[in-house]
């Protein structure tokens, strides 16, 4: 086991794209790290760079303590795992996990006992007999772990290992390498675009956009408390709603297109800063689940939106609809095609699953105010202190 750090660390190639602008991460000893962010943020190049993979133009690597940046791949004891399984066909699975290992000369009986050690841990036992077009692609993706696993290194390095699953088996192996990675206590980076996934396995998350780290924290801290706008669209699913907004005298109300919201004591003494705000553009977030339908008889800030699309989960209702304020896209948290469907004012809600609600229906939410986040509009950062 061995921390991993990063100091101000960049990559450009020679036709001159900065990939990965002055990167400064910590991965603490035995820590689960999530690096997540749309195609072409970096993330990818980040991890290659501690691989040994590609070259570091400027800043500090370092494993366990020790610099690697001259060092080649097979120095700095680690061992990936990639998106495609890059497993020997005409091997059988006991072969493949031990391939490394023959390579080394580790004597038969130590290789033996290793595999079967990781073939146990991974619930390949019955399989090892078995050649890789036998198997199924998460027991495919299990054996390509497993010759992680025997080399016993400091690092595991991932690069979207779950990828080329479908979903199923994409939710049972994240679980599966959650478990089998606290069983080892190895430090791990975790490559992905799947911000779910991110969520759902990282002790802590590393969002990136266009090479340059956006926040890293704990899942829930990222998701309750997003550093700017491109964090809390992209952090979430469904995303934020994010509308371009007014706040009113002394921050007492906030405008959203013709609809006024009060804004309680509790939100300035929460977000003093939003009160130099009075008068003034900003854009206020609300996550779907604070968004939820008015009961009779409630009291407190609402919100009034044409439902379009209603979506039952079972154990909820996703309700899409459209007030007349004005929706804020953080560019790169969404597609090109994706960004080109949002309808300007559109909103989605998470309402109880027995709500009698129908598409055309002009339907009031009770907006949870102390969730409501504002942003910006010329940083894109959080209006907070």
């Amino acid at each position: 086991m061995a921390p991993v750090s990063m100091e101000k660390v960049n990559k450009v190639y020679e036709n001159g794209f900065h990939a990965v602008k002055d990167m400064d991460l910590t991965v603490g000893d035995g820590e689960f790290m999530v690096l997540v962010g749309p195609s072409g943020c970096g993330k990818t190049t980040a991890l290659r760079m501690v691989a040994g993979l590609e070259d570091i133009t400027s800043g500090i690597l370092r494993i366990g303590g020790k610099e690697v940046n001259d060092e080649t791949p097979k120095e700095r004891d680690i061992a990936m795992v990639f998106q495609n399984y890059a497993l020997y066909p005409h091997m059988t699975v006991r072969d493949n996990i031990g391939f490394a290992l023959k390579l080394r000369k580790i004597p038969k009986a130590e290789l033996t006992t290793k595999v079967n050690e990781a073939a146990e841990i991974l619930g390949l036992t019955d399989w090892l007999d078995r050649k890789p077009g036998q198997l199924s692609g998460g027991q495919r993706q299990r054996v390509a772990m497993g010759r992680a696993i025997v080399r016993q290194p400091s690092v595991f390095l991932m690069d979207e290992p779950l990828s080329n699953l479908d979903a199923k088996l994409r939710v049972q192996m994240r679980a599966e390498v959650h478990r089998i990675q606290r069983h080892l206590g190895v430090s791990t980076i975790y490559v992905t675009h799947d911000q779910v996934e991110a969520m759902t396995m990282g002790d802590r998350v590393t969002v990136m956009r266009s090479g340059v780290l956006q926040q890293v924290d704990t899942p829930q801290h990222l998701y309750d408390n997003p550093d700017n706008i491109f964090v809390a669209a992209f952090i979430g699913s469904p995303a934020m709603n994010l509308y371009d907004a007014v706040v009113g005298e002394g921050a007492r109300s906030v405008k959203l297109g013709s609809q006024t919201i009060d804004l309680p004591d509790s939100v300035r003494i929460k977000r003093p800063a939003l009160v130099s705000y009075a008068g003034k553009d900003v854009v206020a977030g609300l996550r779907p689940e604070h968004l939820p339908a008015e009961a009779p008889d409630s009291a407190g800030p609402k919100l009034t939106g044409e439902v379009d699309l209603v979506e039952a989960l079972g154990s909820e209702l996703v309700v899409h609809f459209t007030i007349d304020a004005h929706r804020v896209l953080a560019e790169g948290a969404v597609d090109k095609d994706e960004a080109a469907a949002v309808r300007s004012g559109e909103g989605v809600a998470r309402v109880a699953a027995k709500t009698p609600v129908k598409p055309g229906d002009k339907l009031t939410f009770a907006v949870d105010i102390d969730e409501m986040k504002f942003f910006d509009t010329q940083t894109g950062l959080s209006i907070r202190g």
